[in-house]
């Protein structure tokens, strides 16, 4: 008679034919995502670029805190800008300010930004997706119409409209409404992806058992449903960071992002599309920004893939 654990990938098999226990769902995901190349080495690059930048960050507040000349802000002497060499490897801006340093602090504006752009959508399209599928009925019909309708309007313009009412205001005040706007129109898809899973989740056994013991809706949501939705959350979440990413250097390209002297991918590269002309092409001004940020759109891509892959119940 055949042994049905043979079959089965979540059952292991020890010496001599032994069976040891069961793999749990995140650790076969897990052992899913390290057999994904792909999604690996968008991870080395990816952590490779994070803390390139945050150590870039930290020597730029050193430097301020210690009463030093900051690259990131001060201009150095001579005729800029000067191409990379051994003291400056990435060249200097027309400032006089050093690119290296630049790239760096401007990637951790641009990474934060994403990030809490896509916090603000992960947790507002998670909520909302939770409420419209579990609730149903007339509450879910107006929902999801409400989605339907913004999903109709041009995102970009939105966001637009919210940051020229804070155009005259602090720096801190603009980088929030910068992040607070583009997660403000970026959780849709997710409301939409919970709301199909918790459509299937809401008639299942454990479901019906919490119904039937008196546990109260919000518990039901918030305990049983969505520890079941983390794997598609994570999947979301990590696609979504990217997508924050690039909405927040488009906009700072348009001038719309942060403002100076802050910087991020996305103002390094227009300052650099001013700075290009016929007679002196300043390449470095352009390339090294850009090579950063394609880096990290990478990245974040194939770990995202490579996740949705490993969370994925048909795999084998």
């Amino acid at each position: 008679m055949t042994d049905p654990s043979l079959d089965n990938p979540a059952v292991a098999r020890g010496p001599a034919g032994t069976v040891r226990p069961a793999l749990s769902p995140t650790r076969l995901a897990l052992r899913r995502f390290r057999r994904n190349r792909l999604a690996l080495a968008g991870l080395v690059v990816l952590v490779a670029i994070v803390a390139a930048a945050i150590g870039g960050l930290v020597q730029d507040r050193r430097a301020a805190w210690r009463g030093e000349s900051q690259p990131y802000r001060t201009p150095l002497p001579g005729i800029h800008p000067q191409p990379p060499s051994w003291d400056h490897p990435f060249g200097t801006d027309p400032l006089g300010r050093d690119m290296l340093a630049r790239t760096l602090v401007g990637g951790c504006v641009s990474l934060g930004v994403g990030l809490a752009a896509a916090l603000v959508s992960v947790l507002v399209g998670t909520v909302w997706g939770l409420v419209a599928g579990y609730v149903g009925r007339g509450l879910d019909t107006v929902m999801m119409r409400i989605v339907d309708v913004l999903y109709g309007l041009p995102y970009v313009l939105l966001v637009i409209l919210l940051l020229v009412l804070f155009t005259q205001q602090y720096a801190w005040v603009r980088v929030t409404a910068l992040f607070l706007a583009i997660g403000g129109v970026s959780w849709l898809t997710m409301a939409r992806v919970v709301r199909g899973q918790v459509l299937a989740l809401r008639e299942a056994e454990f479901i019906q058992a919490a119904r039937a013991m008196g546990a109260r809706t919000a518990r039901i949501i918030f305990r049983e449903m969505l520890p079941n939705l983390a794997g598609t959350i994570l999947v979301c979440a990590t696609l979504t960071v990217p997508l924050a990413i690039l909405q927040e250097s488009f906009l700072s390209f348009l001038g719309l992002g942060v403002p100076p002297p802050l910087a991020s991918w996305g103002t390094l590269a227009s300052d650099a599309l001013e700075a290009l002309n016929p007679v002196q092409a300043y390449w470095w001004l352009m390339v090294f920004p850009c090579v950063f940020l394609g880096g990290t759109l990478l990245g974040l891509n194939f770990v995202g893939d490579g996740l949705r892959d490993a969370f994925d119940p048909r795999a084998r």
